[in-house]
């Protein structure tokens, strides 16, 4: 399949606002796994903030974000693999939400999943695994929608769920015409949700808020995913991601 080509300035005449919400997963213990570490919150905070100064730094026009937003931009590493929207490389940073919890949820099952896929050996853990769920308003005058026409037309190489290379080469034009949000389906989510790449932090209109507890249990029947407050569950059995061939091949009894 040939790849859609598109300019910088073509894509510049496909832009549009865009406002809403961009929902994604971190692992619960992304702050208070630092603290069985130490004695006092005052050593927890000193022990973070030289955790901190070993990691790439954030760009200067992100530093006055939330770590939670700021995280994804840091670029002066290499990125070890290249992602949707991200070649593999010292390439520039993109924070990957979702525009519904659900579709969150269904992204990080998927990818708990592909690790087990890529570990055959590895056990299925004998715990639920808990994240913390939050939303943060996002807007932009300089947004794609490759969902809508014209870009839907070229859908099976946005979709693919293992190559990656048409979005990426997508991505490096719609920085160079000034893009700022990429709208496009989740691969991942069942029920078609879709997904937001933010190419730059000047998206972000707001903090992170509305924050959910969810707890995520891997088996050899799939994934159970269960919210407290607002009370909410979710289940992806074994075919529910069997369109990625690492998923079709996963070996389930472990």
């Amino acid at each position: 399949m040939s790849l859609p080509i598109w300019t910088p300035a073509a894509l510049s005449s496909e832009f549009a606002p865009y406002r809403g919400r961009c929902w994604r997963l971190v692992e619960a213990q992304h702050r208070v796994s630092t603290l069985k570490l130490v004695d006092s919150l005052a050593e927890q905070e000193l022990l973070e903030d030289l955790i901190d100064a070993t990691k790439p730094s954030v760009p200067v026009e992100c530093r006055h974000l939330d770590y939670l937003l700021a995280t994804p931009f840091r670029y002066d590493a290499d990125y070890p693999r290249g992602s949707r929207f991200r070649r593999p490389g010292r390439t520039p940073g993109v924070y990957y939400g979702a525009e519904r919890v659900g579709t969150a949820v269904a992204e990080m099952a998927f990818y708990r999943l592909l690790f087990f896929a890529e570990s055959p050996q590895t056990p299925w853990p004998a715990n639920a695994a808990e994240y913390t769920a939050f939303a943060v308003a996002v807007a932009s005058e300089t947004a794609l929608d490759l969902t809508a026409e014209p870009f839907s037309r070229a859908s099976a190489a946005w979709d693919d769920p293992v190559a990656y290379e048409a979005c990426q080469a997508l991505a490096d034009a719609a920085r160079e015409a000034g893009c700022e949000i990429i709208r496009y389906s989740s691969v991942r989510d069942p029920e078609g949700g879709a997904n937001l790449a933010l190419l730059a932090c000047r998206a972000f209109s707001g903090n992170p808020a509305s924050r959910q507890t969810w707890r995520l249990r891997l088996s050899a029947s799939g994934v159970q995913a269960l919210c407290e407050f607002p009370e909410r569950r979710l289940e992806f059995g074994r075919a529910a991601f069997a369109a990625d061939p690492r998923i079709a091949a996963l070996n389930w009894e472990r």
